[in-house]
């Protein structure tokens, strides 16, 4: 069973793990009509499918080192450093550390990509 999402108006903690980001797993934050926080968590070498979203979207490395692969080319994120993507940009993530990203979305009706834009896990307080 999921966890629910944060509310409107919540305080939601996205920082750093440190040591507990080994343990770490991927959440979805919060999702309203029309916007969506996912805190990803990638392994070292893992990598994040190539996928678009309609709407444009933020990519905000929170620890370690990722890169954003996109055809036109691969803009690397370390810690505290974000990208806004324009939508329908198809790319990719892949981790080159152990790292945190948030991803910001903007839904259309709860949908980010004509079916995408949900989340499986999620967390209320930012525990973990």
């Amino acid at each position: 069973m999921a966890l629910p999402h944060a509310d409107t108006l919540d305080i939601i903690s996205v920082q750093p793990l440190g040591d507990a980001l080994r343990e770490a797993v991927s959440t979805s934050l919060i999702k309203t009509d029309r916007v969506q926080l996912l805190h990803l968590v990638l392994r070292a070498h893992q990598e994040q499918p190539e996928h678009h979203v309609s709407d444009e979207c933020t990519v905000h490395c929170l620890e370690g080192v990722v890169e954003l692969v996109m055809p036109g080319g691969v803009r690397q994120l370390k810690a505290g450093q974000l990208v806004v993507l324009p939508g329908g940009e198809k790319h990719s993530l892949r981790a080159r550390t152990d790292c945190a990203v948030l991803v910001t979305l903007l839904l259309d009706r709860g949908d980010a990509a004509h079916g995408g834009g949900t989340g499986a896990r999620t967390l209320r307080d930012g525990s973990r």
